[in-house]
């Protein structure tokens, strides 16, 4: 699903729904004012010597939102789109995320204008480290802790967490998270987000007297998180019938299969050429079609604004569970709550990852090492928790689940602001 409404600003968005939530808190008009703005918003340019022996320079951004409950955290992407107020609403994202999830973070978020394509390996690694270069004074692990986002991965943090530790003499591998086994990592991380909003769907399925066994998902996008989400989902029993992918010469692609998807066998075909157009068991879609499918479950796992005022009117999944960081603006938001479309929002269904990291930042610091049925675990147990809470906040305030969400974490940070005699 494209992008439509590219007027739609998720920090304004994000500005809307935590206003109503503090609205409905009833509490000081102050907790507004503290939250609607990053503390602070990092913006730098990365000087990179081309291949070609030129300079380029490259727009990198950090935001860093409230930092009360704990150090800030959160991922670094790369992408061509990537803008100030993108990555400001992200970090807000993340502080409503770590509070919902009984996590001791604040949010933040980092981003370079960048397409990934354009660039060698060598060129990658040289704005990786560039952009440590400019923001290394501002990160630490009891400071602000990055992660890998949209474009990221281990590499590009090892990379990083290398050049941190060149510039400081700090050989503290807690600064990063996400990071490959051999360089600190921790075992589950990489499949946590999927795993979670797979278990998430399962519970939320069960709320709506569906069987996962009979359930029929479409996911949009097959990266890390939504390949994972997929794998897990499958093996709960659900039916994978459709996924949505990118190729950068074909543009947006839908594939179908009725009957379900083998999808270990997709995994290995798209890890294998990168692409699942040629991919022999299925039948095309046009892009459109992909949000009007006669599915229970929606799961956009791309980017932010897939599902609009224009492709919401068309929904007919029962349910939506957001794998990305807002991929349902504000607009589509009000349309699919009038034909009663249950979203789990993205604050609760994709916080794996940081639950994952969290993990993994305990691990670096105390040298104890966990397996990953332990990871992931420990994972359904928070993320399931969380759900619960937010599930009673609902019912107390009889408001849709996002918003539940919201107020949920928003009254932790309050709290918090309160001990702290910051409000």
């Amino acid at each position: 699903m494209k992008n439509l409404e590219k007027n739609i600003d998720p920090f304004e968005s994000i500005q809307k729904i935590l206003k109503k939530s503090c609205d409905i808190l009833n509490v000081s008009c102050d907790l507004y004012e503290i939250l609607k703005e990053p503390q602070r918003v990092i913006e730098v340019n990365i000087p990179v010597k081309m291949d070609n022996g030129k300079i380029k320079i490259f727009r990198g951004y950090r935001s860093q939102h409230c930092d009360v409950i704990g150090p800030f955290k959160g991922g670094i992407r790369f992408h061509q789109n990537v803008n100030r107020n993108e990555i400001k609403a992200l970090s807000m994202w993340m502080s409503l995320k770590c509070s919902a999830n009984h996590l001791p973070y604040g949010g933040a978020k980092g981003g370079i204008v960048v397409d990934v394509n354009e660039l060698s390996e060598n060129e990658l690694e040289k704005l990786s480290r560039g952009y440590v270069r400019e923001i290394y004074k501002y990160i630490g692990d009891r400071f602000d802790i990055p992660a890998p986002d949209v474009n990221t991965n281990e590499k590009i943090m090892a990379w990083m967490l290398d050049e941190y530790i060149n510039l400081t003499g700090n050989n503290n591998i807690a600064t990063f998270t996400g990071k490959s086994l051999e360089f600190g990592g921790s075992y589950g991380r990489r499949e946590a987000t999927g795993v979670g909003v797979s278990h998430i769907t399962r519970e939320s399925l069960k709320k709506l007297d569906i069987d996962i066994k009979k359930s029929k998902i479409a996911i949009e996008g097959f990266g890390n998180v939504g390949s994972n989400t997929a794998l897990s989902l499958q093996k709960m029993g659900a039916n994978i019938v459709s996924i949505s992918e990118f190729d950068k010469e074909y543009g947006v692609y839908t594939i179908y299969n009725e009957e379900g998807f083998d999808v270990e066998d997709l995994v290995s075909y798209f890890e294998k050429n990168k692409s699942l157009l040629n991919y022999e068991n299925k039948k095309f879609l046009v892009e459109k079609e992909f949000s009007s499918l006669d599915v229970d479950v929606l799961i956009p796992c791309a980017l932010e604004n897939s599902i609009t005022e224009e492709n919401a009117k068309n929904v007919k999944a029962k349910l939506i569970v957001e794998g990305a960081n807002g991929p349902v603006n504000y607009m589509a938001d009000k349309i699919l709550e009038e034909k009663n479309v249950i979203i789990v929002p993205d604050i609760l269904a994709n916080a794996g990852g940081v639950i994952a990291s969290y993990f993994e930042w305990i691990q670096n610091i105390s040298g104890m090492d966990m397996t990953k049925d332990e990871v992931l675990n420990r994972l359904e147990y928070k993320i399931l928790f969380a759900y619960d809470g937010i599930l009673k906040t609902r019912e107390k305030y009889n408001v849709s689940l996002r918003l539940a969400s919201y107020i949920y974490s928003v009254e932790r940070i309050y709290k918090s602001l309160k001990l702290r005699s910051r409000i």
